[in-house]
């Protein structure tokens, strides 16, 4: 990747200074997404690996057309155009990456929350300063994403002597997570005003908690749904499928043609479908397993 990064910056890099200005959006979402670029090296690969899709799918797609279509025209013309639409998908993947990688980890925030926010809470009970709480909630706690969140709050003070409130303003503002930054909103407003932050963070974890089951109902709701369709849908389906081809086989004597069918259905085409079933069912459910 080095050196991938190197040559788009070497083709590309002094040309994408002028395009910077339109795209102001992905320097917050790289830092965000703790993606180890700058926004113009980044664009230089997203055009180079947009440059590099146009050059192979343009003559893969031209002699694939050309072989069955047998008109150069229509084909060369049609495969320009499939390799400028590739092109430009490829350039706004590259773009949208750094939003699915804030969404992914915003999402593995929101599925610890409930149970650290419960877990600071207890910590918090102590009556320790709050940077103490942190630390021992970090050396404790085993929450993914909010262990890391946490942990950098507190390099924050130790490595650079920054005051606890300046970390959490500065950790409100790299947080993927909206409910996760509106906990530390509440710890920072409980601390200038001087209130009880463990009795913030209990009645915050309640809350979340409650969110949490809520998620959970709706989550067996729309299981149920998704068990219901695959078992009517594809799995009776496919056996209906299979079973009224090989009656059409018999009576038509094309039974060849029909072996080779009922092997895509069942070897190919039921793989996927379960596979598509399952990364459906992951990500809809709350704890992203």
């Amino acid at each position: 990747m080095g050196s991938y990064r190197k040559l788009a910056f070497k083709i590309f890099g002094e040309h994408i200074g002028k395009l910077m200005p339109y795209f102001s959006d992905l320097r917050a979402n790289i830092h965000r997404a703790k993606m180890q670029t700058s926004v113009q090296e980044y664009l230089s690969m997203a055009m180079l690996a947009s440059m590099i899709t146009f050059l192979a799918s343009l003559p893969v797609l031209s002699f694939l057309l050309g072989f069955f279509v047998k008109t150069f025209l229509f084909s060369f013309i049609t495969a320009v155009t499939l390799s400028v639409f590739a092109t430009v998908a490829t350039f706004f993947f590259f773009l949208y990456y750094p939003q699915s990688i804030i969404k992914q980890k915003g999402k593995e925030l929101d599925n610890y929350l409930p149970f650290a926010s419960l877990y600071l809470a207890t910590v918090a009970s102590t009556k320790l300063p709050l940077d103490k709480t942190f630390k021992l909630f970090v050396k404790f706690s085993e929450y993914g994403q909010i262990t890391n969140e946490v942990s950098a709050i507190t390099n924050d003070v130790d490595a650079f002597g920054i005051d606890i409130n300046t970390a959490l303003e500065r950790a409100v503002e790299r947080t993927t997570s909206k409910n996760f930054r509106e906990v530390l909103w509440g710890i920072l407003s409980t601390v200038r005003s001087g209130g009880d932050i463990s009795i913030y963070l209990k009645e915050k974890s309640r809350s979340l908690m409650g969110e949490y089951r809520r998620k959970l109902y709706e989550f067996s709701h729309q299981l149920t749904v998704y068990i219901e369709v695959y078992l009517t849908t594809i799995v009776l389906g496919a056996i209906f499928f299979t079973i009224l081809t090989a009656i059409m086989s018999g009576i038509g004597g094309t039974a060849g043609n029909i072996i080779i069918l009922q092997f895509f259905l069942i070897f190919v085409f039921l793989p996927l479908i379960s596979l598509l079933f399952i990364l459906m069912i992951r990500s809809a459910s709350p704890g992203g397993e």
